[in-house]
């Protein structure tokens, strides 16, 4: 766990409450901010390549006005849609409804986003590097921010269940994405209904899809957060014959946990960025014909 020290500094250090967020008395944090301009600024490249490959195949007979208050909506949206589903079924309020400090920072931090003269092209070079930083935010939201709602919830029933924790993590993790792509925001058309991408032909495969609950579960798994996870944690243990069947496995730390969901979460986003940008090259590698010398 020594090699996990860093990790969990880096957490510590970034999760502490910054200046001049804090001369206000709010609770922002350096990864808070830090998060909040990577995803307003994927959201602005997803808009502008979106807006290329649309005039490239129909022209601009179809393309709105720009609106500062859409793109602040689809912000919002991507952030609070899950998060908005998720919490009347869980009997909490959404935190956007008890303070409109975090709601404000993404409004602000968009609207600096958009007045800039460009953004950087999606590239290896760039999404490489990032990819760790997306795994430490991703880790944070899915062991730190959504387990909580669940593990904590007044309801037995729902506090003591792992099917609510795993669904809970599906649905804020990707539930705002999903609405805000079923009402294509980020296209530069007027608003309307298409299929998301999650439902269309391998759309499961999606790796922010199936990452969120696997992620939170094995948090969940290794923290113990329910007592589902800890004695499922003693049967694997004893199944892969790292524990004796006298008394139960002790869990890890919270902080470890969240680091080692942090390397698996960063090497994931890391594989993905070298896939897509043709960075892995196949293995089945076509074999030239040998010259035949007379």
């Amino acid at each position: 766990m020594s090699l996990l020290a860093p990790l969990i500094e880096v957490f510590r250090y970034s999760l502490q409450p910054i200046a001049p967020f804090t001369w206000l008395g709010w609770n922002i944090s350096t990864l808070d901010v830090v998060a909040t301009v990577r995803l307003c600024i994927v959201l602005r490249q997803i808009r502008e390549i979106t807006f290329k490959q649309h005039v490239a195949a129909k022209g601009t007979g179809q393309v709105e006005a720009p609106s500062f208050v859409r793109k602040a909506t689809a912000t919002l949206l991507v952030v609070y849609g899950g998060e908005a589903v998720i919490s009347p079924l869980l009997g909490v309020p959404p935190s956007f409804m008890l303070s409109g400090v975090v709601p404000g920072l993404y409004t602000g931090i968009q609207a600096i986003i958009e007045y800039l003269p460009s953004v950087p092209i999606p590239s290896a070079e760039t999404e490489l590097p990032l990819a760790i930083l997306d795994g430490f935010t991703r880790a944070y939201l899915l062991c730190n921010l959504i387990p909580p709602a669940v593990t904590a919830n007044a309801s037995p029933a729902i506090s003591s269940s792992p099917w609510t924790l795993l669904l809970s993590s599906l649905v804020v993790a990707n539930g705002g994405f999903f609405m805000t792509n079923l009402f294509a925001f980020l296209n530069p058309t007027p608003l309307s209904l298409q299929t998301p991408p999650e439902l269309q032909a391998y759309g499961w495969t999606t790796a922010d899809l199936w990452c969120a609950p696997t992620i939170t579960g094995l948090y969940a798994l290794l923290t113990h957060a329910q007592p589902f996870w800890a004695e499922l944690h003693t049967i694997l243990c004893q199944v892969l014959g790292s524990s004796s069947l006298d008394g139960p496995i002790k869990p890890l730390d919270p902080e470890t946990a969240r680091a080692v969901c942090a390397v698996l979460l960063s090497g994931l986003f890391a594989g993905r960025a070298a896939k897509n940008f043709g960075l892995w090259k196949p293995f089945n590698k076509e074999i030239e014909p040998k010259l035949k010398t007379q």
